[in-house]
């Protein structure tokens, strides 16, 4: 079978994004790993089919590197977004359906999109994994938060790959996330991403849960926060006082088309 997708990028984040409106698409987990596999296949950090939603526009599924569904992607959101606005399933405005919750998104500009997020909920502060200080809280995939003053020289991938697998303390797996304050209103993010079980160049999941936290904790005093990710991308992060009003915005484009046999 032949299926035409679109390589896209969120601030660095890659996906292949399908058409299945008609739900003609169906693919296993090995065919999605194959998929995303970099050298062998197209690549990518995830996979998303845009499919028909009775209530919203569309709705996103989402599927990690791994070939496994994932949690929500905030970068993986926006890019849904711009696909289904150029695809003409939806207008400039659109509100479509993931993993059970509503977002709401805006094409904002030239290759731009606003998101918005679902409420933020299980803070936890200060507590040990691996020997490091940490935070964690859930902006849609779960996150844990890591402090460092040396983020440009941290090695992302050992103490990323050991907390995201530390099963006594994250029985379900975490995102981690090492972040400098860098400005009173700005921060710089490495991820490393589980199911890509990888440093990401950018998660926009990620980017919130390092705003809201570094809010929470008094680390940055703004309600707009600008997170600067691994591809030197700038993802905008804007909340409520209350957090209960998230939105994530940022750069979100097509990098070809093409066709691919499955």
């Amino acid at each position: 079978m032949q299926v035409n997708f679109s390589k896209m990028s969120g601030a660095g984040n890659d996906f292949i994004v399908i058409d299945n409106m008609q739900r003609l698409v169906s693919l296993a987990e090995r065919q999605i790993h194959s998929l995303c596999t970099r050298r062998t296949g197209i690549g990518a950090d995830g996979l998303i089919l845009v499919e028909p939603s009775e209530t919203f526009d569309f709705s996103m599924r989402y599927y990690n590197a791994d070939g496994k569904p994932g949690s929500m992607c905030g970068n993986g959101g926006r890019c849904a977004a711009y696909f289904a606005w150029a695809s003409g399933i939806s207008g400039e405005t659109a509100s479509f359906q993931a993993n059970g919750n509503r977002y709401d998104a805006w094409i904002t500009g030239v290759e731009r999109v606003k998101l918005k997020m679902t409420v933020p909920d299980d803070f936890r502060n200060n507590f040990y994994a691996n020997g490091f200080s940490c935070h964690f809280v859930n902006t849609g995939s779960p996150h844990t938060i890591i402090y460092t003053d040396e983020l440009n020289t941290f090695n992302v991938e050992d103490a990323g790959s050991a907390i995201r697998n530390n099963s006594d303390v994250f029985p379900e797996g975490t995102n981690v996330n090492f972040l400098e304050v860098t400005g009173p209103d700005t921060l710089s993010v490495r991820t490393f991403e589980r199911g890509v079980e990888a440093e990401t160049l950018a998660c926009g999941t990620g980017a919130v849960a390092a705003a809201l936290t570094s809010y929470k904790l008094g680390k940055v005093s703004s309600t707009s926060v600008k997170v600067t990710v691994r591809s030197g991308d700038i993802l905008e992060v804007d909340f409520s006082g209350t957090l209960k009003e998230v939105f994530l915005s940022g750069p979100a484009k097509v990098v070809y088309t093409g066709t691919v046999d499955v």
